[in-house]
């Protein structure tokens, strides 16, 4: 005769204290994502990053980057279609649900193990059960739990530096494809002198008022003019796809306008006396390596407390049969360390968390070196791009109308002028690559305030280095 299993009431203690043990752990991706978008919102600019693609969001998010995309594109317009359309950040983004998720199954209470058995001996049925529960993974529980707490705070700071690194990089993107269409327009400038330079020469060597040599350099200058301004086209082309993949545009999309020219230069530069004070206290990088050593301490001390026992389980049986009394009782199986004292694993834990400590130490001091190095290009950009603006420009403007007034006078020919008017033409383009690479330098120094940055390389201008002086 079986007997119907009733749980005695010692299981149903046990049951309880297991789940007040593993309390309310819930899914909380949403709550990650603000951490981000608070971190981030200082230097991207903008408030509000979108979860993935649900499909009740994207017919919103294709009309607004459709009304950005609909006047020129300004700069933080541009960053905000990058934010919110850019497919690499939105994979990026994911990472904050999977290590949620893993910080949620680190909360919760090993699964415990049932067994039943049926066994029989002539007229007698006998019915074993038992449960099992790992105590050894219930004791590390707590360490367990802040382990993945501040591998998922971690997580959070590594995507919030890809935001900013993502906002940087189409920050970037859009001053060299601006700088790239003004100098193609520049170039088309120096091009129409120089063929207006290369026809007059060769109508004037046609009547013999002007040397085969004359007229040869004439010529060459144009070749070179041109040559400068296929290399132009070839810039602006290639600056304006690489904003286009950061945007994450595509079809009808990729046919927008920017505007013609970029931002005036500021009067003055950022004074940043406690720079080094800066990159403790905001660099993201420098904090994750401080949570990551703190982690792996966690880790240590877990290891130890569980060195000699890796298997510590807690079960209760409940055996019933139709000819004798009900058997109940426990055991617990515990794991002996007879030839694994767990020494090699606690060696590899220790040499772990010392290697991270190194590293924290690495990150820090490369962090100060890297904002004083930010800076100090920040401010040699806006030395070169001032001295341009205030001392080159005004100079060959200045030459220009007294070489007008010595044209006007019959003191020089119409080469000359010319010759001057293809000069002026490259100082200024030259004092528009000069406010490009101080812009970029700009965005760079943003961002090294909150973690690593590789720095740019401005692309040559092609009229300066392909034009010549153009003096005769």
């Amino acid at each position: 005769m079986n007997r119907t299993f009733k749980p005695p009431m010692r299981f149903v203690a046990l049951g309880t204290l297991l789940l007040s043990m593993a309390g309310c752990a819930n899914l909380t991706p949403q709550s990650s994502l603000e951490q981000v978008q608070q971190q981030s919102a200082e230097l991207t600019g903008q408030d509000a990053l979108h979860w993935g693609r649900q499909q009740e969001q994207a017919p919103a998010l294709r009309e607004r980057i459709d009304d950005l995309l609909a006047e020129p594109l300004a700069l933080e317009s541009a960053v905000e279609i990058a934010l919110m359309n850019n497919p690499g950040l939105q994979a990026r983004l994911f990472d904050l649900g999977i290590a949620d998720a893993e910080r949620v199954q680190a909360s919760r209470l090993p699964n415990p193990g049932f067994s039943i058995g049926r066994m029989t001996r002539g007229t007698e049925v006998e019915w074993e059960r038992g449960l099992h529960l790992n105590l050894g993974s219930l004791i590390a529980l707590p360490m367990t739990r802040r382990i993945a707490a501040g591998q998922n705070a971690q997580v959070q700071r590594e995507v919030s530096l890809s935001v900013m690194r993502l906002a940087t990089d189409t920050r970037i993107a859009w001053y060299h494809a601006v700088a790239a269409q003004q100098s193609l327009a520049y170039s088309e400038q120096v091009l129409q002198a120089a063929d207006a330079s290369a026809e007059l020469a060769r109508r004037m060597a046609a009547v013999g008022n002007y040397s085969a040599l004359q007229q040869a350099r004439e010529q060459s200058f144009y070749a070179e003019a041109a040559l400068a301004h296929l290399q132009a086209e070839r810039e602006k082309s290639a600056s304006h796809e690489r904003l286009i993949r950061l945007l994450g545009l595509w079809g009808e999309q990729m046919d927008f306008a920017l505007p013609d020219r970029l931002p005036d230069l500021p009067q003055h530069p950022l004074d940043q006396p406690d720079i080094e004070q800066q990159a403790m206290a905001s660099r993201l990088d420098v904090q994750a390596a401080q949570q990551a050593a703190e982690r792996l301490a966690t880790n240590l001390k877990l290891g130890k407390a569980t060195r000699f026992i890796n298997v510590l389980e807690l079960g209760v049986s409940h055996n019933s049969s139709n000819e004798a009394p009900v058997q109940r009782g426990y055991e617990i199986t515990v794991e002996l360390p007879l030839f694994d004292w767990s020494g090699a694993r606690m060696a590899g834990n220790e040499a772990r968390y010392m290697q991270q400590v190194r590293r924290t130490a690495e990150v820090a001091i490369n962090a100060r070196s890297q904002l004083r190095e930010g800076y100090q290009a920040y401010r040699s950009a806006w030395d070169v791009a001032a001295h341009y603006r205030d001392e080159i420009v005004p100079l060959r403007k200045r030459i220009s109308e007294e070489n007008m007034l010595l044209y006007n006078g019959m003191f020089i020919g119409v080469f000359d002028l010319l010759a001057d008017a293809r000069e002026q033409i490259v100082t200024v383009n030259r004092y528009l690559q000069a406010q490009r690479d101080f812009w970029v330098a700009q965005s760079e120094f943003d961002l090294v305030r909150y973690g690593p940055v590789q720095p740019s390389q401005a692309s040559t201008a092609s009229i300066t280095s392909a034009s010549p002086a153009g003096g005769h």
